[in-house]
């Protein structure tokens, strides 16, 4: 699938020139220099990545990396984050109170069960205390 390629705009047409002109002075495969890399980058934020790269005949992938990479060096540094030293959580507020059961069972067998519900849960030791002061 083929591209349609519109007119060119002037200021890439003119980059093509200068970059036809040192191509032709130096020897294939040579590095281009960084001011001809800033100003593809800029012109591709300006007229787009493809639109820049095909008629500069520079690599659509390279210019995309450094046009994201100058992107993400111009936004603002996020605020370090620090580890939290202690998290405390908080389970929501019921309105209902808690359900509770309390089971005694003694070593001659005898048993006693207490269910409830209540706010607060009742002192179990206490209870067991007079449950074995009551016990036979």
């Amino acid at each position: 699938m083929t591209r349609h390629q519109g007119p060119i705009p002037e200021p890439v047409a003119q980059l093509q020139q200068e970059l036809n002109q040192w191509r032709s002075t130096n020897r294939p495969r040579t590095r281009l220099p960084e001011p001809f890399w800033n100003a593809a980058v800029e012109l591709a934020r300006q007229y787009g990545i493809y639109q820049t790269a095909n008629p500069l005949r520079l690599d659509y992938v390279g210019l995309k990396k450094r046009l994201v990479g100058l992107q993400n060096t111009q936004r603002k540094p996020r605020a370090k984050r620090t580890k939290a030293a202690f998290v405390e959580f908080v389970a929501p507020h019921t309105a209902k109170p808690d359900e509770w059961v309390i089971e005694f069972e003694s070593s001659r067998g005898s048993k006693m069960r207490i269910q409830g519900k209540a706010a607060t849960p009742l002192d179990w030791p206490a209870l067991l205390r007079a449950w074995h002061e009551v016990e036979p």
